[in-house]
């Protein structure tokens, strides 16, 4: 058997190891996980019972175009049903994307480093992936238009970027749109956009008034805290979304999915609580790193991207056997940097704790 060449060389997905196999590994009675950029305070209530409310539909179908869903954010973001699509977790919508614009030979522009889902399936459709470096952590937009050629068809933003956590602004971003050619496709992942409080942080729904190229990525699997029920979506221009709808499988979405997130949906105390509690942890946190003489870049979602300077790997193997798992930069061509994610008080307080053990034992880069 043959399978397409163009995929012969990618790697497949590792997800990090369960908690509960790190404890019977290393005799551990407590692990905490901070490396995944989950919700550490759960999920709304809401969304439980919601979930529980759909047990006996087990046996039944979804709604395979999530139309109470739709609806109701449609409603929330004063657009209309045409323009939202769902899809199992935004990385669903990154690979229809995919699927429905890219052919082999055309070029599709990235950041390097950012999530990696773009490229992945850029090369599934075999096109040609330009990568431009970023700039202290964040998206070089300028360097990003440079490369756009009659050649392009999709250019990915992810914004608050992952793994680094930095953003560009709205006026940055505007003035970047504003000279991207009309039929070139601009995706804006805002997977973490619900975390930031920037002041500055753009305003998707205006670009997408304004700009019918654009199109932009949300999920619930984050600050909702909806990760295991993979649902997200994407809102952008009738004839964008239609396209896009033309490659979804169906019932690509659960019952309890859809339950869940529309629940989860109308929860603002929930949400709200989160945005401040992560804005807490995110002070603890670069406060900690600032006392310990660590550098970090600015973290607009719900992690940080810190500057051990020293080999990222055997620290993080240090910190695994002290009980946490975190995302080691050498797996993220980061080599002296962790990806932690803001986890509660608690667990905070613990992983500093830990690195500052670490810190002690593990030599600095020379």
């Amino acid at each position: 058997m043959k399978p397409k060449q163009n995929i012969v060389h990618l790697p497949v997905y590792q997800p990090g190891k369960p908690i509960e196999e790190v404890k019977r590994e290393l005799g551990l009675k407590e692990v905490i996980k901070l490396a995944s950029n989950e919700n550490p305070f759960g999920c709304s209530p809401k969304a439980k019972e919601a979930i529980i409310a759909e047990l006996d539909h087990t046996s039944l179908y979804p709604d395979g175009g999530a139309v109470a869903l739709t609806a109701a954010v449609a409603r929330r973001f004063g657009v209309e049903p045409n323009q939202v699509i769902f899809g199992a977790g935004s990385d669903e919508i990154i690979l229809m994307i995919a699927r429905a614009y890219l052919v082999p030979g055309d070029e599709t522009i990235m950041a390097t480093h950012t999530f990696p889902q773009y490229k992945h399936n850029a090369e599934i459709e075999n096109a040609v992936c330009i990568e431009v470096p970023l700039i202290d952590g964040t998206h070089d937009l300028n360097g990003m238009l440079a490369r756009v050629t009659e050649r392009t068809k999709i250019i990915w933003v992810c914004n608050p970027n992952n793994p680094t956590g930095t953003m560009v602004t709205h006026d940055e971003l505007s003035s970047f749109l504003a000279q991207v050619p009309a039929d070139v496709l601009v995706v804006l992942d805002e997977a973490y956009a619900e975390y930031t409080v920037a002041g500055d942080y753009p305003d998707g729904f205006a670009l997408i008034r304004q700009y019918k190229n654009v199109i932009l990525l949300r999920t619930f699997s984050k600050i909702y805290g909806l990760a295991s029920l993979r649902i997200g979506y994407g809102i952008g221009h009738p004839d964008v979304v239609h396209t896009i709808n033309q490659v979804r499988e169906p019932f690509n979405t659960t019952r309890y999915a859809q339950a869940a997130a529309l629940a989860a949906l109308e929860d603002d105390a929930f949400i709200a609580d989160c945005v401040e509690k992560n804005a807490q942890g995110i002070r603890y946190l670069t406060g900690e790193f600032d006392r310990l003489g660590l550098s970090y870049y600015p973290a607009h979602g719900n992690f940080v991207m810190v500057d051990i300077q020293r080999p990222a790997k055997p620290a993080f193997e240090a910190l695994l056997r002290r009980g946490l798992i975190v995302r080691g930069g050498h797996n993220l061509d980061f080599p002296t940097k962790l990806r932690v994610t803001v986890g509660s008080r608690e667990q905070n307080e613990k992983f500093i704790q830990a690195l500052e053990a670490v810190l002690g034992e593990v030599a600095v880069q020379a």
